[in-house]
């Protein structure tokens, strides 16, 4: 593929609001363009980036640019607010799910050894990490839990083979694991909720997307341990 090309393509990625396919990086052309060519440029191009602030990479549901870890302290001076930091049963449960899909509540339950609140899976699913995907042939039919393709865009992954790997699959191990590779994690944490400090506007998390401030008095309570 032509530099003029490619340049084309490293402008539509830098301009789009969400990851680009392959599929929709071909619309920018008239002419053909195979998508061995686009899949070369997109290699090309982030090699390009290698030494610079920004990276290309490749996610569930697309390609995109994003800022390297090493420029968050720098970043982060612009908005100095504090990122929302999880608490250990929301940390413990969504790594549950996602080391064990398509996993029940009970499931989950029985690893962690304590109920799950309704407040945890209501905050997993209303973040777009977790879904419902189908039923357990058992009684009750209770609903089977996986992770999105949301869940992989956001922790920057192509797939759920780039997960950690675990070296002990505890579910607190898990949580710490997945906490350090991808989301702050406070594992003194109480509430069942995203943490934001009286007085601080609700903000946004690694991905960009704003959370809605949530106060313990609204919570339910927390996990109680099984009888």
């Amino acid at each position: 593929m032509d530099d003029h090309n490619k340049r084309v393509i490293e402008t539509a990625l830098l301009c789009a609001q969400e990851p680009l396919s392959v599929a929709d990086l071909s619309r920018l052309f008239v002419e053909d363009v195979t998508t061995v060519e686009i899949n070369e440029a997109l290699v090309e191009l982030q090699h390009a980036w290698d030494n610079k602030g920004m990276e290309l990479v490749h996610i569930a549901t697309g390609w995109r640019f994003q800022s390297r870890l090493s420029m968050r302290e720098y970043l982060d001076r612009l908005t100095p607010e504090k990122p929302p930091k999880y608490s250990r049963a929301v940390m413990e449960t969504l790594a549950i799910i996602a080391y064990r899909q398509p996993v029940t509540r009970g499931e989950i339950e029985e690893i962690r050894g304590v109920a799950v609140s309704s407040n945890v899976m209501k905050q997993l699913e209303d973040r777009g990490w977790v879904e419902v995907i189908g039923h357990k042939e058992t009684i009750g039919r209770p609903g089977l839990y996986a992770t999105t393709k949301e869940f992989l865009d956001d922790l920057s992954l192509t797939n759920l083979q780039s997960l950690p790997i675990l070296e002990d699959a505890a579910p607190m191990a898990a949580a710490e694991q997945l906490g350090q590779a991808i989301i702050e994690f406070d594992a003194d944490a109480t509430v069942e909720t995203v943490i934001i400090s009286e007085g601080e506007e609700a903000v946004e998390d690694p991905v960009n997307e704003a959370v809605e401030e949530v106060t313990p008095e609204s919570e339910e309570h927390s996990d109680e341990t099984k009888p």
